[in-house]
Parts: C-alpha cells; structure tokens; sequence
C-alpha cells in the first residue's frame, strides 16, 4: 500500500513540474509590448503601457505621437 501511494505522488509531482514548464515556455512566446512609441490617433491611442499616452504638438492636431508621460513633482 505504502509503495503506491508514494508512486501515485511521484506521478502527481512529475505531472506538476511538466505542467509548469509547459505554462513558461508558452509565455515565453507570447508577444509583450513594452515599449510607448509610434503615431497615435484620438480613435487609436497608444499600447496599454503604464504611463505611455498620446501626445499632440498643436491643440487642433489629429495626429499625435506616443509617448512616456512623467508625473510632475510636487511642489
């Protein structure tokens, strides 16, 4: 009895471990932005990057370029 149980959890960890490194490598090919450049409009925006936001040189501009925005520091 004691040599199955202690199979069947051999199994179970070895299953865990493949799973795992299936999960990591599949993320590992996925593509992820991180970088805020290129041209933005008001319909398109920028990626979905923290702080990365569309900026227009002129008020009336429909065409912007993307870029990181800093906050400003307080007074």
């Amino acid at each position: 009895m004691t040599k199955k149980i202690k199979t069947v959890l051999l199994m179970l960890m070895v299953t865990a471990v493949l799973c795992a490194g299936t999960v990591s490598a599949h993320q590992l090919f996925r593509p992820f932005q991180t970088t805020c450049q290129g041209f933005c409009t008001k319909k398109t925006g920028c990626p979905n990057i923290l702080g990365c936001a569309c900026v227009f040189n002129n008020p009336g501009a429909t065409v912007g370029v993307c870029n990181f925005i800093a906050a400003k520091p307080a007074k």
